[in-house]
């Protein structure tokens, strides 16, 4: 279901022409679909990230049981889409532990949208936290929703670990690396053979969920939303998918799986899992030592994302460390939200007081 709101906001444009801001809210991603224009912004042609796009939020409804509550303002020039989910009064950000980070999702040079989303939203919800953010998204958002009227609170939430490529081919790469990796990388690497795929396969999946089961990774959130959303970037030439068998049976069952995507210049790490009997053969670090090496000198990118989560590994291959902020956003006017806002008065008084 759609609903529009009409006549939010009227702008001028250099030619003196005035714009109508339509806000509209979309429950039904197939209405989305078959709007032209904002199909074609969460499209894989405009957003060069799948957590932008029409499609990821389709795989979290469908597998993870996410109802989108899509925020759109529009003034037919540009579009400001906030992806949210939750049916009450208190609305968060639609996304999950699959999505490395949120944000709203804007046409170039339509910013200002934001703040009509602000407030329009006043009259749809008390209260959103969005986790997730980048600082210049947070940044955007904290002020747009301060205009409009809002409260609003940001704390650290998470770090991102990501490698700036730098001009840098492979060996140049590895060079840096901390004397460690690169000795158990020499030792093991001649121990482990690997394969790098560039297309789903389904045998190697089924490797990697039997790897991943007997890891030391918690409990999948949805294999099948993995599995869909690996599907779909090997059909559009995006996934990276690799496995590693040891040297001397290599016929015999995968050690290590991994699951990469590339796409504009950014080659996102999802998952990997090893197994932890062949932890001896270090199969895990030998594997991302080989998508590394392509993703570097063969699909050239100039970014590696780790995603969220500061585990102590990922030092060892990322250089920078990004933080992820949370968003509480909240209408001083409404009754229910009095006593959250008392809690964070309270809390920010006790942390002067410690300052001080």
């Amino acid at each position: 279901m759609v609903e529009r709101l009409d006549l939010r906001r009227h702008e001028d444009n250099s030619e003196g022409d005035r714009k109508v801001v339509n806000v509209e809210y979309h429950d039904d991603l197939k209405e989305v679909q078959s709007d032209a224009a904002l199909a074609r912004l969460l499209s894989p042609e405009m957003q060069s990230a799948p957590f932008d796009r029409l499609e990821w939020w389709r795989l979290l409804d469908e597998h993870c049981g996410l109802s989108p509550r899509l925020a759109v303002a529009r003034n037919g020039v540009g579009s400001a889409v906030l992806p949210l989910t939750g049916t009450g009064p208190h609305l968060t950000q639609l996304s999950n532990w699959y999505t490395f980070r949120f944000r709203p999702v804007v046409s170039p040079g339509a910013e200002a949208l934001l703040a009509d989303l602000a407030r329009d939203l006043s009259s749809r919800a008390r209260r959103l936290t969005l986790t997730g953010l980048p600082e210049e998204d947070a940044d955007q958002l904290e002020t747009a929703f301060r205009a409009a009227g809002w409260l609003a609170w940001r704390e650290q939430s998470d770090v991102n670990h990501v490698l700036e490529v730098a001009g840098r081919d492979y060996a140049a790469f590895l060079a840096g690396r901390p004397g460690k990796l690169r000795t158990t990388l020499k030792r093991k690497s001649g121990k482990v053979v690997t394969q790098v795929l560039t297309r789903f396969d389904a045998d190697v999946w089924a490797a990697y969920e039997e790897i991943y089961a007997e890891s030391w990774k918690p409990e999948e959130g949805s294999p099948a939303f993995l599995r869909a959303f690996a599907q779909a970037e090997g059909e559009a030439g995006r996934l990276r998918l690799a496995v590693a068998h040891a040297a001397d049976d290599s016929s015999g069952p995968a050690l290590a799986a991994q699951m990469w995507t590339v796409e504009g210049g950014t080659a996102f790490i999802h998952k990997l899992a090893h197994r932890e009997s062949a932890k001896p053969l270090s199969p895990g670090s030998v594997l991302s030592a080989a998508l590394f090496r392509h993703v570097i000198d063969v699909d050239t990118v100039t970014l590696v994302d780790f995603g969220t989560g500061d585990d102590p590994y990922k030092r060892d291959w990322m250089e920078q460390v990004r933080p992820r902020y949370r968003l509480d956003l909240v209408r001083p006017q409404a009754p229910a939200n009095w006593p959250v806002i008392a809690r964070r008065m309270v809390r920010s008084l006790a942390a002067t007081a410690k300052r001080g």
